[in-house]
């Protein structure tokens, strides 16, 4: 029903507006712009750091529904979902979510489990998204605590060209074979609407809605309605329902040397969970019913953030502001199946609650020269977090709620010095201070060489540090079976990356632009938080710095142009060390090497303005050691053994046509072209009590899609 009405009122709105303004996402770009990692915004070209760049047109063509799906397309970036909770976070280089930052223009994002990490990319929606800017490599410098295996940087809309502008989208896809647009319980259906308004040369207004409506991924299930009295478990979904709501205000005033930006985002978010087993329950005179345990997760978060740029003198100062809350909730009751109704429902309790203050301050352009300038920084962050005892088992009982405050602080400075005409470098040093953990210090040294004005070199060096997650700190798992316990003595990871960029563009005579790039990075981090046996019988575990991880990668990518017609394309192999311990037994340290590869092409067809768009990504066999315990034998170290995880593909295709002036856009296309959903993983470890798992859920097979988009 939710979905009805709010196409129905996204439909109206098409007769209620009469302004007819084109929204400036059409308009051709000047220059390409950045700002991760720069003193002020700048061109990419003249970036210090080498800086990817998924631009809103690539979003668009894309057809995708979330930040996600964004990224899945790119090198050495691996989405990994939790098809129970319904995240997604993202593996850069081979590390998982906890390394990398994840920030929105230029704040990081409040979390479960703290801020910028562990960011669900499913909760960020692409409705009003200008571009998607990637740093790999350790950021500690710039961006603070966890950026060890890169930097997200998500910059929203924030200016339009015309008085007025109004984009609406409604989209229809099929969720592997199943749709339905009237029953509850089959395909995605999404309505957005983007309004910008400038008030003045001064002042613009925008807003922006987002509506996901995703009704489940059945896979080897049968839905929620389905009844089996022998119990087969095959009741419920592989991938839980999950209804999505974002909503998106700002106001943005700049005049002269000064530029205010205040946005305000909320995030509505329920998940569906239905248990694959059914219980009988006696109802009296020989009568009976069968039930199950199902589960409601609700999600609310509230960022607010305030931007401000200005100058102080000669001085620039960009400064940020945010507060940020984040509260997850479950709500247990009891289903009778067969009779489709609930029999009682508890009350809603709260799990995860994040409140985040933050501030970060940057001051530039100290001194009159071209050779040699400096920025000054801080950092402050105020994280309060909860964890309550159903996540998980924590603090001395193990059934304690975890209730903790952590207030970080830091200093970073870089100074920027134009060696020579062709050579600029640029050293860092941050000091971190924290009333958790001990103090910190992260270094950056990057250095760009132009060889000529169309090709260029960097060079980049850079350290960050990991905290340890709640789970690591707090765990408290005894009973008969088990003696997992965390370690509040835990220090922090540290991370150390290493980079070489060579970019080279060229122009032919009959009109075509070639941009070739090769690529070689480091990356260690030590000090690795691993569980690990503290004593074989009774067998107890417990989590300590002991492991030591590496990767190396290789790559290299091809950008050709012309015209209407466009394709990047690119190749990579990483090689990944990985040193374990389980306090009686070390693992290899042997190089494990995979290959990935990706392809995007688009084609504008002059005479219909018709857009062919196919994007492609192959992710090849990779393998890493794994610990095999010996279940009949706690005292027994176990042995280590390669594990694999198989290759894969992923294809998009998506054919765009304008109409009436480009106010009507009509997009078809299909996803995910072939059907992959689980592949096959023995990397997961198992316990003395535990197999590991055999396959790992990657998507919900091929889908097709719809998409009519107003440009008033």
């Amino acid at each position: 029903m939710k979905k009805k009405v709010l196409s129905i009122l996204s439909l109206s709105t098409i007769f209620w507006i009469s302004a007819q303004q084109k929204d400036s996402l059409n308009q051709k770009k000047i220059e390409e712009v950045v700002i991760t990692g720069q003193y002020m915004q700048q061109s990419i070209n003249k970036s210090i750091y080498k800086v990817e760049v998924i631009d809103a047109q690539q979003i668009k063509n894309m057809a995708v529904t979330n930040v996600a799906e964004v990224l899945n397309q790119n090198l050495n970036i691996l989405i990994q979902p939790n098809r129970g909770s319904g995240d997604s976070n993202a593996n850069i280089m081979g590390l998982s979510g906890e390394y990398t930052k994840i920030l929105i223009d230029n704040i990081p994002v409040v979390s479960d489990q703290g801020m910028g990490n562990l960011v669900d990319l499913t909760k960020l929606n692409v409705n009003n998204i200008e571009r998607i800017e990637i740093v790999k490599g350790s950021m500690g410098v710039e961006y603070g605590n966890n950026a060890v295996a890169g930097v997200i940087n998500i910059i929203t809309k924030k200016t339009y060209s015309k008085k007025f502008n109004a984009l609406l989208s409604l989209q229809e896809e099929t969720v592997g074979k199943d749709y339905d647009w009237f029953k509850k319980g089959n395909g995605r259906h999404i309505q957005s609407l983007n309004l910008g308004y400038k008030l003045s040369e001064n002042w613009t207004i925008t807003a922006d809605i987002n509506h996901n409506d995703f009704q489940g991924y059945k896979g080897k299930y049968n839905g929620y309605k389905y009844f089996n009295p022998d119990n087969d478990n095959l009741r419920g979904y592989e991938w839980q329902p999950k209804d999505q709501l974002i909503t998106n205000a700002a106001v943005r005033y700049s005049k002269n040397n000064t530029t205010l930006f205040y946005k305000i985002n909320f995030l509505s978010e329920n998940i569906n969970f239905y248990d694959p087993r059914v219980t009988s329950l006696p109802l009296g005179e020989g009568q009976r019913t069968f039930t199950s345990d199902d589960k409601d997760y609700f999600t609310k978060r509230w960022i607010h953030q305030f931007n401000i740029q200005t100058k102080l003198g000669r001085i620039n100062y960009n400064g940020d502001f945010s507060y940020q809350s984040q509260e997850r909730k479950y709500q247990d009751y009891k289903y009778d199946v067969p009779n489709r109704r609930e029999i009682s429902r508890d009350e809603k309790n709260t799990f995860y609650k994040s409140e985040v203050l933050y501030s970060r301050g940057m001051f530039s352009n100290f001194l009159d020269s071209e050779k040699f300038n400096f920025q000054l920084g801080y950092e402050l962050d105020r994280t309060k977090g909860f964890a309550d005892s159903s996540t998980g088992t924590f603090g001395t009982t193990g059934k304690d709620n975890i209730n903790r405050t952590i207030f970080n602080y830091a200093n970073f400075l870089s100074a920027e010095w134009k060696v020579i005409d062709n050579l600029s470098v640029r050293p860092g040093v941050r000091l971190a201070l924290s009333d958790k953990f001990d103090s910190q210090f992260n270094y950056s040294l990057t250095a760009k060489y132009n060889f000529t004005e169309n090709s260029d070199l960097r060079g980049i060096f850079g350290s960050a540090n990991r905290f340890p997650t709640y789970d690591e700190l707090y765990t408290y798992l005894v009973d008969n079976n088990h003696d997992i316990r965390g370690n509040e003595n835990l220090k922090p990871e540290t991370g150390y990356s290493a980079g070489l960029f060579w970019d080279y563009i060229t122009h032919s005579s009959a009109g075509w632009k070639f941009n070739f790039s090769l690529s070689g990075m480091y990356l260690n981090v030590k000090n690795r938080i691993e569980s690990v046996i503290t004593n074989p019988s009774p067998l107890q575990y417990t989590y300590v710095n002991v492991d030591n991880y590496k990767s190396i990668l290789f790559g290299g990518g091809v950008n050709v142009r012309k015209g209407d017609w466009s394709i990047n394309t690119g190749v990579s192999a990483m090689g990944i060390s990985r040193v374990m311990n389980t306090g009686n037994l070390t693992s290899p340290d042997d190089f494990n090497y995979y290959v990935e590869a990706n392809l995007g092409t688009n084609y504008t067809l002059p005479s219909t303005k018709t857009i062919f768009a196919l994007y492609y990504k192959y992710t090849g066999k990779s393998r890493q050691y794994v610990h095999k315990a010996n279940a009949q034998d706690p005292t027994d170290p176990g042995q280590y053994v390669l594990g694999e995880i198989d290759a894969f593909n992923m294809m998009n295709f998506t054919v765009s046509q304008p109409f009436f002036k480009n106010h009507v856009e009509l997009s078809l296309g299909v996803k995910n072209i072939f059907d992959v959903s689980s592949i096959r993983n023995t990397t997961v470890a198992g316990d003395s009590h535990n197999a590991g798992a055999d396959n790992q859920n990657l998507f919900y097979g091929r889908s097709y899609f719809a998409r009519l988009n107003y440009n008033f």
